[in-house]
């Protein structure tokens, strides 16, 4: 069975089930540190500043199937604008139905036509089912570059 309807950008009154669904995914992934009312305000800012990046909803009669959270950021290397697929959850139970590919799709087609040069994500290392499907999607991994972190305090 495939999906009915098309993802769309979300707008605030998707604010709750935005949230309750990174609540999901964060307990999924086991990310630490989860607290609903900073991620609610985290999510109403991205809302508001479409420059910062967007959500990605996708609902299927009245349930929310999942959503996709694609911010943006400037490259030289890659010659301009780029993007990144912060986050993407589908909920486990409508995974191989092509919701994932659906809001792939939305976001690969928002980010060419902002003009972004180029569209990346993280997967985690463990998570092959992943892995796979994001190399069926186009994906592949940079190799000779890892990925370093460093916290920052805010100002």
């Amino acid at each position: 069975m495939s999906i009915v309807n098309e993802p769309r950008l979300a707008v605030e009154c998707d604010l709750e089930d935005l949230c309750g669904l990174i609540g999901r995914y964060w307990a999924f992934e086991g990310i630490p540190g989860f607290e609903p009312t900073v991620t609610c305000e985290l999510i109403r800012r991205l809302l508001l500043e479409p420059t910062l990046g967007c959500f990605w909803i996708l609902r299927d009669q009245n349930q929310t199937l999942g959503y996709l959270l694609m911010v943006y950021s400037f490259s030289l290397e890659f010659g301009g604008a780029i993007a990144e697929i912060d986050e993407l959850f589908v909920v486990p139970e409508q995974r191989g139905r092509g919701c994932g590919a659906a809001l792939l799709n939305a976001a690969s087609a928002a980010a060419s036509a902002r003009g972004c040069r180029r569209l990346s994500l993280q997967v985690g290392a463990d998570n092959d089912a992943a892995s796979a499907f994001y190399a069926r999607q186009g994906f592949a991994p940079r190799t000779s570059y890892g990925l370093l972190e460093k916290p920052l305090i805010a100002r």
